[in-house]
């Protein structure tokens, strides 16, 4: 594994808080140059102010398609090149398959999906023309392995993660790369009211609901700080994995999920096979 030691410039979304805050203040730690972007400019003012020359401070919703292109545009413009273009906006909505209204839904997927693709559609010119770039993606390790109550959000990461994957394989001949990050679960802000949307209950679920959330406060949570780390070892190597999990839970988790459909798969094969119909 190699790693570049030029400073690089980065463009991220959802700096406000969370890992979009962390990673933008280690990038600008270490001499990288960050077009950081929230909702609300104020959120990130601070960091104009510690930081100087090497920020560029930008309002932006990414359910705004015009906006998101006229954010990834001046950024460009401004530093010259992006390096890496890291999708960190979304959010998770909290309600059974049953409760969430298709409202919800598309709101949930306006963020989560339209939102990232606006931005990568908006960058693809711009890291074509540049001859490169690294697109970043946050997925989670619920793009494999779901848990119910989170189930439309689990079901944006699945999609999250195919589209991606598809990416990666269409913008090789371009010299750019593509990595999903799928962090464990993490003590970010995520869990907060800012971050969860949550749809009308149905009496039917609330104890199940209950006893989902009283399993999840259980859980052990990685410490956000100690990513950075991590994530530099990702963009500064010269071949980048197209999937990497943050944190050491994901993979065991993922490991049994896998074992158990390939095992039902397999039981199930004759039936499939005599299906096939030659």
């Amino acid at each position: 594994m190699t790693h570049q030691k030029d400073s690089k410039i980065w463009f991220i979304t959802g700096t406000s808080r969370g890992f979009g805050r962390v990673w933008a203040d280690a990038a600008l730690k270490r001499g990288d140059k960050v077009a950081a972007t929230a909702r609300n400019l104020a959120s990130i003012a601070d960091l104009q102010e510690k930081y100087g020359a090497n920020v560029l401070t930008l309002e932006l919703d990414v359910t705004r398609p015009d906006q998101v292109k006229t954010a990834v545009e001046q950024a460009h413009t401004h530093f010259g090149r992006l390096d890496i273009v890291l999708n960190n906006a979304g959010y998770s909505l909290v309600g059974t398959i049953e409760e969430a209204s298709a409202d919800n839904v598309r709101a949930l997927y306006e963020t989560n999906i339209f939102g990232t693709l606006a931005v990568i559609q908006a960058a693809l010119p711009l890291l074509r023309q540049q001859g490169g770039g690294h697109i970043l993606g946050v997925s989670s390790g619920l793009g494999h392995v779901t848990m119910p109550v989170i189930g439309y959000y689990c079901s944006s990461k699945w999609a999250f993660e195919a589209i991606h994957e598809s990416l990666a394989a269409e913008v090789k001949a371009f010299g750019i790369k593509v990595t999903i990050i799928e962090p464990g679960a993490y003590a970010t802000e995520f869990g907060s009211q800012d971050s969860l949307k949550f749809a009308s209950g149905l009496d039917i679920y609330a104890d199940f609901k209950k006893q989902f959330v009283e399993s999840l406060k259980d859980m052990e949570r990685g410490d956000p700080d100690a990513t950075p780390q991590a994530l530099f070892q990702i963009v500064d190597a010269e071949n980048p994995p197209l999937r990497f999990n943050l944190g050491s839970h994901n993979l065991s988790w993922m490991r049994a999920a896998y074992a158990e459909r390939l095992a039902i798969w397999e039981a199930w094969q004759p039936v499939s096979a005599s299906a096939q119909g030659n």
